[in-house]
């Protein structure tokens, strides 16, 4: 059986209501009066490495800036004393020891959610043992990126995605091209078609995937949404890492795990073109991105 075309929303009314300025302006997880930090949502990272600390730096104080109320970083020992001193509200501890028992479910009054892989280096045994850990494990949303991605593209990977979704646990996934190409390998799929890529991931992975790029489409394996307010002073190291600490901030805030990827993805693009226009193309870099996220949420709501 030919799996049928996705459905792709541009410029749709329904895009339009639910995604459009009015509608991601209505998503946004504003904090009640009597909110503390736990009810604001505990972003949990597992993420950087003795090699690339700065990934778990860039994801953990997006994440931050996107509303969490807390955010805990899990990262190499080497990693700790880096993550320490990004930002003083960070939390961060070593990966030597984190079990079963350090997994925390999300709650109502106590939400969270996990985003593993941004700077693993993917060729090392604890990249393969924290995904697998926190896929398995993990009674709230999971966002995987980066380095932790190559763990899902085996029987083990595949069958805990199966599992989360039984469970009913959302699994975002945020590949670039060529990530996605690597997960797909051996299927029959037009990589041609980065709708259909996105769309295939979701059905293989059972997961909403962020497809990264230019154009960045998002799909649950029915719909894509494609977002094309990108801007290519986002074509830096980092900025994917900044991508993820958003939208994982978003998932432990309660969204949707749809309206998070979009939200997050929309004003992470936005928050790239106000720096863009601010230190031209050439100069953003992604702390840049983090530093005018902000002024993206400011924007949106201008134009509502």
């Amino acid at each position: 059986m030919v799996k049928e075309k996705p459905i792709l929303w541009m410029k749709g009314r329904e895009y339009m209501e639910r995604y459009g300025k009015e509608g991601l302006s209505g998503l946004l997880p504003w904090p009640g009066s009597e909110a503390n930090k736990y009810s604001r949502g505990k972003l949990i990272l597992l993420a950087g490495s003795s090699r690339y600390p700065g990934a778990a730096c860039l994801a953990a104080r997006a994440g931050l800036r996107a509303g969490a109320g807390y955010v805990e970083v899990v990262t190499s020992p080497r990693a700790v004393p880096v993550v320490q001193g990004a930002q003083s509200s960070l939390v961060a501890r070593s990966w030597n020891g984190f079990g079963p028992e350090d997994l925390q479910a999300t709650q109502a009054k106590k939400p969270c959610a996990y985003a593993v892989g941004s700077g693993f280096d993917a060729e090392r045994n604890i990249t393969a043992t924290l995904t697998c850990l926190v896929l398995g494990k993990a009674h709230a949303p999971v966002l995987v990126d980066g380095g932790a991605l190559s763990v899902l593209n085996s029987s083990a990977g595949m069958t805990l995605c199966k599992s989360r979704l039984t469970d009913g646990y959302a699994t975002v996934i945020t590949p670039h091209r060529g990530e996605a190409e690597r997960l797909l390998t051996g299927v029959n799929v037009a990589l041609d078609d980065p709708a259909c890529i996105a769309s295939e991931l979701s059905v293989r992975y059972h997961a909403i995937t962020v497809l990264k790029g230019p154009i960045t489409y998002v799909s649950d394996g029915n719909d894509v949404f494609a977002l094309t307010q990108g801007t290519s002073a986002l074509a830096k190291a980092g900025t994917g890492d900044v991508l993820s600490g958003v939208i994982g901030a978003f998932l432990a805030q309660g969204l949707d795990p749809f309206d998070a990827a979009i939200l997050g993805t929309s004003l992470h693009a936005e928050a790239g073109c106000l720096a863009a226009d601010a230190l031209t193309s050439l100069c953003v870099t992604a702390e840049d991105v983090i530093e005018y996220f902000p002024e993206a949420i400011k924007a949106l709501l201008e134009d509502k």
